[in-house]
């Protein structure tokens, strides 16, 4: 009987610490941060559709995605923390976007390998 206690007890305890630790980890995130994150996960979709096609389809997609990347740029300039943060939430929001513009920059990095593996070789033997 005991036993079963415990183990009880445990459980809650370690599902209760999970809920805590998720909860921490958004905790610098406010409601246009979230937003943005949403969209660029959209916009790495798009990346990965652009990475799988060919040709003209394929400059479609990259245009469409450096669009995307230019509007989140634009919306992340924006976004600035609420007034009356204390400093802990104030570091924490800056936490979080700057992982917003570390992502932004990542794929901006990826489409570019993209385009690069896309475009036709250069000879640079010939004068």
């Amino acid at each position: 009987m005991k036993k079963s206690i415990i183990n009880t007890l445990v459980t809650t305890v370690l599902i209760s610490s999970l809920g805590f630790a998720a909860t921490n980890a958004m905790a610098g995130r406010d409601f246009f941060q979230e937003q943005l994150i949403q969209n660029l996960q959209v916009t790495k979709q798009k990346l990965e559709k652009a990475k799988t096609a060919k040709g003209a389809e394929q400059q479609k997609l990259m245009g469409e995605h450096m669009q995307m990347l230019h509007d989140n740029m634009a919306a992340c300039r924006e976004m600035k923390p609420k007034a009356g943060m204390t400093e802990k939430e104030r570091d924490e929001w800056y936490t979080e976007h700057q992982k917003i513009m570390d992502d932004m920059m990542s794929q901006m990095m990826e489409e570019h390998k993209v385009k690069m593996s896309s475009a036709a070789p250069c000879d640079m033997t010939k004068k």
